[in-house]
């Protein structure tokens, strides 16, 4: 005989109300998670200006109809575009994450938190316009930085133990997660509106990770974040129009997420949810890379100063016997490429060409993954000199929560028997133990990016207001937002 189920609506899921608890309740202490955030804000805004130079990205920005203009809309920093909240964190988060130079977190899951600013700063610009024009006092930056800490340790601290790589499904969906929990509260929910919105981003289909891999691997990897921040401002906004939840949204039998699409497996947690993921956040300061290649790429561009001038053309490039690259599981699973390369989506989620770069040039830019670089065929003659081999202790100390190290090594070994020196990196620049280094460099691309869309005055007004924490926490968010439009 078959049971029945009960019509009995059960308590909401224990994970969701966590998360609920955590966006309406705690209070950001933390000086150094502030300060990083400030520094993130900065870095993912440089992101997205130097994307708006990429036409295959700005062919997918604006207003669906041409010439539409939201009055209180959102703006769409570097461009002119001003448009309802949910089709500007698409714009936002699109632009963001196009080139993959955004900020980066490693664990069981992988995942850049900063794509959430697109949720976070649409919706918090809106609101703000709004408010203006009734009267009232416009949001803070302060609370578009607190948006954002919460956002990376919900995405952060879902990542840590819970890989949804595994069963085939892309990190954007904590993307989707972390901002439909954060937009709901900067648009005036409570815990419940919280705990409804995000049973729904759980219910949402969710994103296969069929793009990020061989041989389908395309550039809608460029702008799923995007969409996955753009949804979850929709389904908070339907939320705070009193659209219901799913109590049991992960745990409901057969049909809830764990059953469905995670094994039957209930998520797993390391810690609670505090500031860690922001104080601990990867900046990709140096190089486009995908980030389980950035030590590789630090390495290769060691060995072109000692010596490239051994690898310049076809004829030396023959006398190579073998390019060894020691690195970590996860980039053998995610970055180990052999065979044709399509696109330049294809291209940086590939160890091998983004080493093969560095050993030719002594640098990696966005434009190194285009056609036209990628003709060059020194690139394929070293690719198909180059081994990847995974060293456990690399992939242990990528795991250990002290130590968060993202390894990799590279040697040439010449067929007359003669080697490079083996150049191990374990942190790259971006790592919060490179941060005095780091944090420079960090300014000095913002600066670039800048300079790749307003004139020399903006410049200067834009990086001082942001290198200054209690200024910028007190400028009102259409204020900044202003600033920043083209």
């Amino acid at each position: 005989m078959s049971s029945h189920i009960s019509n009995v609506r059960p308590t909401p899921d224990q994970v969701i109300v966590d998360i609920a608890n955590y966006v309406a309740d705690y209070e950001i202490k933390s000086e150094e998670a502030f300060d990083t955030a400030r520094n993130c804000l900065m870095d993912t805004l440089g992101c997205g200006f130097e994307a708006l130079d990429y036409p295959a990205c700005t062919k997918l920005l604006g207003p669906v109809i041409a010439g539409t203009v939201v009055p209180n809309g959102a703006k769409v920093p570097g461009t002119s575009y001003q448009l309802d909240p949910i089709l500007a964190a698409f714009n936002i988060g699109a632009m963001i994450r196009w080139l993959d130079f955004n900020d980066t977190w490693l664990a069981a899951e992988w995942g850049h938190p900063s794509d959430n600013l697109g949720g976070i700063l649409a919706t918090a610009d809106y609101l703000s316009r709004k408010n203006v024009a009734e009267g009232k006092a416009p949001l803070t930056m302060k609370d578009v930085l607190t948006a954002m800490i919460k956002a990376h340790e919900i995405q952060g601290v879902l990542a840590l133990e819970n890989s949804f790589n595994r069963v085939g499904l892309d990190h954007v969906i904590l993307v989707k997660i972390a901002s439909t929990a954060v937009v709901t509260k900067l648009l005036g929910g409570n815990k419940e509106d919280i705990i409804n919105a995000v049973s729904n981003a759980f219910v949402d289909g969710q994103s296969l990770r069929t793009y990020r891999h061989s041989p389908n691997t395309g550039s809608r990897k460029s702008w799923a974040a995007g969409d996955a921040t753009s949804r979850a401002v929709r389904l908070a906004w339907m939320t705070m129009q009193g659209e219901m939840g799913y109590p049991s949204a992960l745990t409901a039998k057969t049909w809830g997420f764990y059953d469905v699409l995670f094994k039957g497996n209930a998520f797993k947690f390391q810690r609670g949810y505090g500031s860690y993921v922001m104080e601990q956040i990867l900046f990709k300061i140096s190089f486009p890379a995908e980030f389980h290649a950035q030590t590789a790429v630090e390495c290769a561009i060691q060995l072109n100063a000692q010596i490239g001038n051994k690898l310049q053309t076809l004829e030396q490039i023959s006398q190579i016997d073998k390019i060894v690259i020691t690195t970590h599981e996860s980039a053998i699973r995610i970055i180990d490429k052999t065979g044709p390369l399509d696109n330049p989506a294809d291209r940086d989620h590939c160890i091998q060409y983004m080493a093969a770069t560095g050993l030719l040039k002594g640098n990696l830019t966005a434009q190194d993954y285009e056609d036209a670089a990628a003709a060059d065929p020194r690139i394929d003659g070293l690719r198909e000199k180059m081994v990847c081999i995974e060293k456990a202790e690399y992939s242990a100390d990528y795991l250990n929560p002290e130590k968060r190290s993202i390894a990799n090594a590279i040697q040439v070994f010449f067929k007359e028997g003669s080697t490079s020196e083996n150049i191990a990196v374990e942190y790259p620049i971006g790592h919060r133990r490179r941060r005095s280094q780091g944090i420079p460099e960090l300014v000095k691309k913002f600066q670039v990016n800048l300079a790749r869309r307003f004139d020399t005055k903006k410049q200067a007004d834009i990086l001082a207001l942001c290198l200054d924490q209690t200024k910028l926490e007190a400028t009102s968010v259409n204020t900044f937002v202003d600033m920043l439009v083209a």
